[in-house]
This record gives C-alpha cells, structure tokens and sequence, in this order.
C-alpha cells in the first residue's frame, strides 16, 4: 500500500510505556517525526528498533523548549505536504486512519482539519463515538501554521487559512492515570496555565472562581457526553471542574499576593 504524503510529528520524553501502540497507528504515513527531550527509560531503544525494522522515523534530541516551543521545533522537521501532530499517548482509530486520504485530498481553500478525542476511563474503556473531546486542529499543510509560543499549556496550532472540522473518526487517549496521579498532572497544567493568565494580567475574579468549575463539569458531561460513561464519566467530568478551580484560585492567589504579601502581623491582633 502507498504511504500517504503526511508527516506525524510527536514530542516525548520517557513514553516507552505508550509509543508503540502509537508508531503502530501510523503504518500509512509517509514521514514519522519524533523529538525526545531527554528519556531515561528505553523509549530511544525502542525507537531504535523500529527504525531498524524500516518505520520511516527521524529521531531527533533536543532541550526541552515548553510545550508550544518543542512542538514548533517538530512541525519544522516535517518534510511532506501535510503534518499531523499526535501525542506519545494517542493512537489514530480505524475510522480516522481509513479518513486520512480524503481529509488530505482536500481542496487547497482548506488548509487544516480538527480531529476529535477520545480518552480512556478506569473502569470503562475508550468513551463510544458519540462521547469526544472538543475537536481540536491537528492536521495541518506544511507551512499554513505554526504554534503560538506564548501559550504555556494547551497549545495548539495557529493555522493561516480556512479549518474544517473531520466528520469523524477519532484520536484515542490512553494514559490511565488513578485519581491520585491525574490529581498531581491536573495541578501541573494549572500551575501552568495560572502563570501563563497571571503574565497576560488578566484580572482573577470571583464570578469566574465560582462558576468556571461548575461549568466546566457541565460542558463535559452533558454537552461532551461523559453521562453515557457511568461513574467513570462523572470522575472523569468532576476532575475537570477541579482543574478549573484550582486554575482561577491560583490566579487569585497570585494577584492577592503581589498587592499583598503575606505578613506574620500576629502581634498586631
């Protein structure tokens, strides 16, 4: 079978544990561009293997520049006309992977295609088809886009032309993360986020610490449809309203002590 005229581009560091299963969803791309930022465990060895078997891998070693700035730095080494951006944790499913040759033989008005995700719950499995993320520009022509490096979390491409969005098919997310570790990433991401709205000066505000958590629970149980997924889908939407409210409380926190640092004034009282 011909391989189609894309570039994957993936950034990792110790995924030994999920890049397999990820490389084996790419059979059909041309060009499969990975940039590690340092593993220690046996992801190099095992990209190594695959490129001895004859998987079109460039392996590339590099200090790590952020999210948004190690992406860019990918998306620069893809060569073929159309770059795919995929994490060490994602797999392309069946429906997604029979889409790829229509998505690309789009006419050249459209320069990128949003693809929706579907994560994997604890005691559930992979949500159904109905139950997906917000989709999200992953597909993109070479040169119509770059990453907009002022973004510290939640990056995405800045495309330079008309996206549409895929009609279906999926990425499938597979990292699952017990509570007590998803807990410990969700206070990364907010931390990160927080600093990012804290540099911009965005003001925090109290409407917003209260009803973001709230609505960020709705969106993705009712409108995203993780009611479908039982218990799993309630954890999975309620771990969402805890990184909203942890993100705008330490936007507060931030801003109340730069007008306010803490003082021990107990004498005074």
């Amino acid at each position: 079978m011909s391989k189609l005229p894309v570039s994957a581009f993936i950034i990792c560091q110790d995924e030994e544990a999920y890049l397999g299963a990820c490389i084996e969803s790419l059979g059909a791309f041309s060009d499969i561009v990975i940039v590690d930022s340092g593993s220690t465990d046996g992801t190099v060895a095992l990209l190594q293997g695959y490129i001895e078997r004859g998987w079109p891998i460039r392996l590339f070693h590099e200090a790590w520049r952020g999210y948004a700035g190690q992406k860019q730095f990918a998306l620069e080494q893809c060569r073929e006309p159309w770059c795919f951006n995929i994490d060490s944790d994602e797999r392309l499913d069946t429906e997604l992977q029979a889409l790829l040759p229509e998505l690309i033989a789009a006419g050249d008005e459209i320069v990128g295609w949003r693809v929706a995700r579907r994560p994997y719950l604890i005691g559930y499995g992979y949500t159904p088809a109905r139950v997906k993320e917000r989709k999200n520009l992953r597909l993109i022509r070479n040169g119509r886009g770059r990453y907009d490096l002022s973004q510290r979390v939640h990056e995405g491409i800045v495309p330079q032309g008309r996206v549409e969005k895929a009609a279906k098919g999926s990425l499938l997310h597979f990292r699952p993360l017990v509570l007590d570790e998803q807990i410990l990433k969700e206070n990364k991401y907010s931390t990160l986020k927080a600093d990012q709205q804290f540099a911009e000066g965005r003001p925090a505000r109290l409407s917003k610490l209260m009803f973001s958590p709230p609505a960020y629970f709705l969106r993705l149980y009712f409108r995203n449809g993780l009611w479908r997924c039982g218990t799993s889908g309630f954890i999975e939407a309620m771990t969402g309203a805890v990184y909203a409210f942890m993100t705008q409380a330490k936007l507060y926190q931030r801003q109340a002590l730069k007008r306010r640092p803490n003082i021990d004034d107990a004498r005074d009282h």
